[in-house]
């Protein structure tokens, strides 16, 4: 719960320290003093969006923090599956916010935003007017179910079901869809494919013939260098190898007298060897070297045919033709075995639906349950604040499998026995519905440890004894091991705070600054009869504020 609020330079406050206390608390103050600042405040260490503009004029920062014992709640997880140096006894939260960033620090340790609105909300409930307006909301009305059915765990495995049945619907629809489509075209995808298919393609092949058919193109050229090369090497009177043959003979002639020779001689004979192996070569290539004008034409025709399919199937080259080629029978296969297909994932949806029904008849049950609950809670808790004849039911009515379950959940509700059960929000007066949402929040937290609640003017449209019990019913929540603060303009709400802070504020030379501060007991008793009299406080006033006070 909250034990310490620190602000410094936000809106109309200077700097401001102040400890809070468990239980039941109020606060009051004159309209505009700055209770909205204090809440607006609190609502930066839950996460809300900083705006730059909050800023005290004149400065350049702001810094709100807040200590919290959490000594009695299971919040550790948290902190563990965050990596979050945890405190039970004196966690820290804090926000700085300049005119350029704003930053989030929860024990020290630098948090996303998202982050400190997740730990807000297991931390303060912040009940404002415009809450009521929640009481529209079907999902806040199923929400309100849940919690007192405690069906968490049930509600996240139907969700997961929920989510794979919907995951495979998806899939299902998506599946026929390419079926038809494909079915559509089934036969330009044949013809593709019977295309490509009669087209004999071989990865390879584009390259090889590219190079027959430079080669053929220029035989007459090849031929004529080949013949002069031959001729060069191997011809009787001037060829090479002969050549080298005669010097060899020479040389040998020689070496037995001439040992210098002998070494050129076994040299001559490599070269010698190695050239008469090139003429050979050289020979062969010129027999074989034959144009042939109906193998070039073979040749382009074919390279032509490949040309043309790339250029229809919009392909760089062979490999990218069989790839195509390949991805057509696979459309082809999938088109043929489609029913196959649809089939099984019609099998898997059937199967995700039976277990998200079967889990949302076990939620659908509980809710039944908590709904009888609820009435009989509301009655009980509705009477008291001046409703003797309220009736007060909860309407749960089938609808189709969604990610809530199949239950549509409306209050409905009646301050009158002559008055037929309507939707609570369309029949309730704002007295009421302040009422019920207050008796809501109270039969809540006995279902949920949220450590602090703060009640932000609950009391519109009601006063006296409706008031005095409103504040009881406060007072009970603060006493369950929970810190319930009210902002309220009533004194009987007021006289029933364990502790009692006021909101002022002061006009000096550097303009408005709000102050908050726990009032003493003298100054309980002047403050409540303020509020019974007005700013002209009579001694009638003050004996009716320690009346109320039971002083």
């Amino acid at each position: 719960m909250l034990r310490q609020l620190y602000i410094k330079n936000f809106t109309l406050i200077d700097e401001l320290d102040i400890e809070w206390h468990e239980g039941f608390s109020v606060m009051t103050g004159e309209t505009g003093a700055g209770k909205s600042i204090i809440l607006g405040a609190i609502g930066l260490l839950l996460g809300q969006r900083a705006d730059p503009k909050a800023i005290k004029q004149g400065t350049d920062k702001c810094v709100i923090e807040a200590h919290f014992d959490l000594s009695r709640y299971e919040l550790k997880p948290f902190f563990d599956e965050n990596d979050i140096e945890y405190d039970a006894n004196d966690t820290i939260i804090r926000r700085e916010i300049s005119t350029s960033k704003s930053r989030a620090f929860i024990n020290d340790t630098p948090v996303a935003l998202s982050m400190l609105k997740e730990l807000g909300e297991q931390l303060v409930d912040i009940h404002s007017q415009h809450q009521n307006l929640l009481l529209n909301k079907q999902d806040f009305q199923l929400n309100v179910v849940d919690i007192l059915a405690k069906d968490s765990d049930l509600m996240k495995e139907y969700q997961e079901n929920y989510s794979l049945l919907s995951i495979a619907n998806r899939q299902l629809e998506e599946l026929k869809e390419s079926i038809e489509r494909n079915r559509q075209q089934v036969d330009f995808l044949q013809f593709q494919c019977e295309e490509l298919e009669q087209a004999n393609l071989i990865l390879g092949e584009q390259e090889e013939l590219e190079q027959q058919s430079e080669t053929m193109s220029h035989a007459e050229e090849i031929k004529s260098a080949l013949y002069d090369a031959d001729n060069q090497l191997s011809s009787d009177q001037q060829g090479a190898v002969d050549a080298i043959r005669q010097t060899l003979h020479s040389l040998n002639s020689i070496s037995r007298v001439l040992p210098a020779a002998r070494e050129l001689t076994e040299r001559l004979e490599s070269c010698h060897i190695e050239l008469k192996d090139i003429a050979d070569e050289v020979s062969r290539l010129l027999e074989r070297t034959d144009f042939d004008p109906s193998e070039l034409e073979h040749i382009n025709n074919r390279l032509d045919r490949l040309y043309d399919l790339e250029k229809k199937y919009h392909a760089e080259n062979v490999e990218e033709l069989i790839a195509q080629r390949d991805n057509l029978k696979q459309q082809l296969s999938a088109i043929e075995n489609s029913d196959e297909a649809v089939g099984e994932l019609e099998a898997k949806c059937e199967k995700l639906k039976a277990k998200s029904q079967q889990l949302a008849d076990e939620l659908s049950k509980q809710r039944q349950k908590a709904a009888k609950e609820i009435e009989k809670q509301m009655q009980q808790r509705l009477v008291p604040l001046g409703m003797p004849h309220v009736r007060f039911a909860v309407s749960i009515i089938k609808t189709e499998l969604n990610k809530s379950g199949q239950d549509q959940v409306a209050f409905l509700f009646s301050a009158n026995t002559s008055t037929p059960l309507q939707p609570v929000s369309q029949v309730a007066s704002g007295g009421e519905i302040a009422r019920v949402m207050l008796s809501l929040k109270a039969m809540i937290s006995g279902a949920v440890k949220l450590p602090t609640i703060i009640f932000d003017e609950i009391d519109t449209g009601v006063s006296g004894k409706i008031a005095e019990k409103m504040a009881e019913m406060m007072r009970e929540m603060g006493e369950a091991n929970r810190q319930v603060i009210s902002i309220t303009h009533l004194p009987q709400i007021a006289a029933l705070g364990s502790h009692h802070y006021r909101v002022s504020k002061e006009e000096t030379v550097q303009g408005t600054t709000s102050h908050l501060h726990e009032l003493t007991n003298e100054e309980r008793i002047r403050e409540i009869a303020q509020m019974v009299s007005g700013s002209d406080v009579t001694e009638a006033a003050i004996a009716n504020a320690k009346q109320l006070l039971k002083l």
